[in-house]
């Protein structure tokens, strides 16, 4: 809290841009320290997709035909976009039900004591959670490496398909940042922000070919902002499998743009939104 407290006293009040920022790199590094001193927290991020890579792959793999082949190499590298995606987008619980401990224990009214920024409290959040799904996306590559995923781009490309993942993850963040804002307990943040990403990730193109399944959720799956960046990021890794045949929707089509576009239209909204709530809810 010290240096939150340096940090709002020395603010310049005729630059409210820089006092944004400044404030808001404070509670990102708030947050950062208290990650490092809570070393589970990036533990147990990591045991859900490790198990999820292991699981689909040695079980599942063989017996899914993606595009063409059935083959295990085929459908790994197939699942690794989609294991990546939705990593970092269940990260979103993480982030609600964080932000629902502060308000719990009346931290949020500690920082409206200060004079700060509103905006910066969520901000920071977020970028703090932006650090932590960046960590555990790196751990999770060395893992996929290890049970034989590959890509065949060169390496820009491969770094564009981690940042589209990274702007995914911090889109969703901040809707994370809401639903921590409307419920009363961290509990109910997790719970809230875990029971609408289930079927956004399945009904995707996450897991299995959309093209297989029924139409009207083969439509579904072609318009999720999820599936944009799955789609995405195969393209961009070299892992689309062979005889392949990508769905006629835009989404599919380009799905770098759609990706992209769909990533900052949910910041916009939903951090509109959040900062809307955070207002009200400390008035």
């Amino acid at each position: 809290m010290s240096a939150v407290t340096d940090t709002a006293r020395i603010a310049a009040p005729g630059n409210p841009l820089g006092q944004s920022v400044r404030d808001s790199l404070v509670v990102a590094r708030r947050n950062l320290i208290r990650m490092r001193r809570i070393p589970e927290m990036l533990i147990f991020g990591l045991i859900q997709p490790i198990m999820f890579v292991v699981l689909f792959t040695y079980v599942f793999g063989g017996s899914i035909q993606v595009g063409s082949s059935s083959s295990t190499q085929a459908y790994r590298e197939f699942l690794m976009a989609g294991i990546f995606a939705q990593t970092v987008t269940f990260a979103t619980a993480g982030a609600g039900a964080g932000i629902a401990d502060d308000m719990h224990k009346g931290l949020i009214d500690r920082f409206r004591s200060l004079p700060m920024a509103r905006g910066a409290v969520l901000t920071g959040r977020t970028l703090a959670d932006l650090v932590q799904t960046a960590l555990t996306l790196l751990v999770l590559a060395v893992v996929a490496v290890l049970v034989g995923w590959r890509t065949h781009e060169n390496f820009g490309k491969v770094l564009a398909g981690f940042g589209l993942l990274l702007l995914l993850g911090y889109a969703f963040s901040w809707i994370g940042a809401l639903i921590g804002l409307s419920v009363r307990t961290p509990e109910a943040a997790t719970s809230g922000g875990l029971i609408w990403l289930f079927p956004l990730t399945f009904i995707s193109n996450a897991f299995v070919d959309a093209n297989q399944m029924p139409t009207f959720l083969r439509h579904i799956a072609e318009w999720n902002p999820f599936s944009a960046t799955v789609q995405a990021c195969r393209e961009l890794f070299g892992n689309l499998p062979p005889g392949f045949r990508t769905p006629d929707a835009w989404p599919m089509q380009h799905p770098v743009w759609a990706s992209l576009i769909w990533s900052v239209l949910i910041v916009l909204l939903f951090r509109t939104l959040a900062v809307r709530k955070y207002r009200s809810a400390t008035a």
